[in-house]
């Protein structure tokens, strides 16, 4: 039986719900957010694929090697010139000609000043006459001591008066002597009314003019020369330097250098290397109870007149050799905090050791090794920031960076937050040969 619907049917009743959607509860919005999570989570899960076990970080390390190692030590010091002379008059008068350059060359025996000298010309013109006078006066004295001893012989003079012309003899003698010494002293006062140059130097400037009025042995000095080839340069060591170098020396931690003069290098103020080397000749006796240091004196060539007195150098001299020197590169030396130095190493067993070493001094772009570390042993150089203390490594040997143009120059000190105990001192070469003995 089909059933019947009616034509018309009646219309839905109209909606009450608003324009507008109502907004979440916050705990509608909780339960939603928690489902998406959820959703999330399981779609990653089910697309992710399992990690796969990390093997053994490469690393680069070097092999520390006991090397032949040349021992020198960096100080400071000041240059002074070999020969000073200040120039003083000998003599007092006016000042009517200076004949040098100021700044320039001057030889020994060069006349400086020319002084007024018509005194002193008067001076000698009168010693001269006392000369003439005193000769004859010895002429007379000479005849008539003859004649007397000839007539006392006969008895026609008398002894007494044979006696008196031989003392009048003398003394006339004694007179001409006096004379010539003071025409011997009017000549040489004559003579330092020109000022002359008692070494070859460098002039400075001249306190006087011409017209000054100037004073036998003034305290103020006309000018002064130098001699600035060679120069001299002093430089100060710490005593506890000279201790541990002969500690050192008799353990046989360093060898001398066997040079009676030790070879000396200098670093200029503006960084630069001198090119002329000098020689140590010099070492202090005693120590200075200020300072607690030893003077020690080298002598530098100096041609080209580049250094000048006074300038502030530093002195790299060579002291030693130490047969068994390890060097570790600088870049495979870390520091704490503290400023204390180790190094990541690779042991047998392939994995990484931290080791805590002393450093003396720097050595081009490594570091001379005071204590820590032993021949042969592996310190990582890179790939540092794949590893930690107790990872195992597959290390492989990399060659050491060539050493900087001026690093064989000299060795450089540890700066002091970072140097520990020092193996090998730095100490000249006539401090060795003297702890040596």
């Amino acid at each position: 039986m089909t059933p019947h619907f009616p034509d018309h049917l009646p219309s839905p009743a109209p909606s009450r719900r608003s324009a507008h959607p109502q907004p979440l509860s916050p705990r509608q919005l909780a339960s939603a957010t928690l489902v998406g999570l959820a959703l999330l989570l399981g779609a990653c899960t089910d697309k992710a694929p399992p990690a796969a076990p990390r093997g053994p970080a490469s690393v680069g390390v070097v092999t520390l090697k006991a090397e032949r190692q040349t021992v020198t030590t960096e100080l400071p010091g000041r240059t002074s010139a070999y020969l000073s002379a200040e120039i003083r008059p000998q003599v007092g008068g006016i000042v009517q000609q200076r004949l040098f350059t100021e700044g320039a060359q001057v030889k020994a025996g060069q006349a400086l000043y020319q002084l007024d000298a018509s005194g002193y010309q008067v001076a000698l013109a009168s010693a001269e006459a006392s000369v003439a006078k005193a000769q004859a006066s010895v002429g007379t004295a000479e005849v008539n001591a003859r004649r007397n001893a000839e007539l006392v012989k006969i008895d026609a003079v008398s002894r007494q008066v044979s006696d008196d012309s031989q003392a009048a003899l003398v003394q006339a003698r004694s007179d001409l002597a006096v004379a010539r010494a003071a025409l011997d002293n009017a000549r040489i006062n004559l003579g330092y009314t020109r000022i002359k140059a008692p070494i070859a130097g460098r002039t400075t400037t001249s306190t006087v003019t011409p017209g000054a009025l100037v004073t036998a042995n003034q305290a103020a000095a006309l000018t002064t020369i130098a001699q600035l080839d060679p120069l001299y340069v002093d430089v100060t060591q710490s005593s506890t330097e000279v201790l541990r170098l002969k500690n050192d020396l008799a353990r046989g931690r360093i060898q001398k250098s066997g040079q009676a003069e030790a070879p000396i290098t200098l670093q200029l103020e503006d960084g630069s290397r001198y090119p002329h080397a000098g020689k140590l000749q010099f070492a202090g006796v005693s120590v200075n109870p200020g300072t607690g240091a030893v003077t020690l004196r080298a002598v530098v060539p100096n041609p080209d007149g580049l250094l000048m007195p006074g300038m502030y150098v530093r002195a790299v001299l060579q002291t030693g050799f130490n047969e068994q020197a390890l060097l570790v590169p600088q870049q495979s030396v870390n520091r704490d905090t503290a400023g204390n130095a180790s190094v990541l190493l690779v042991n047998a067993e392939d994995k990484i050791e931290r080791r805590k070493i002393t450093v003396d001094t720097a050595v081009g772009n490594r570091w001379l090794l005071g204590s820590g570390l032993a021949a042969g042993e592996r310190v990582v150089v890179e790939g540092f920031q794949r590893i930690k203390p107790g990872d195992s490594v597959k290390p492989t040997e990399v060659a050491p960076k060539p050493m900087a143009a001026t690093a064989s120059a000299a060795a450089a000190p540890a700066p002091a937050s970072a140097a520990g105990p020092a193996s090998a001192p730095a100490a000249p070469a006539a401090l060795a040969a003297s702890a040596a003995r």
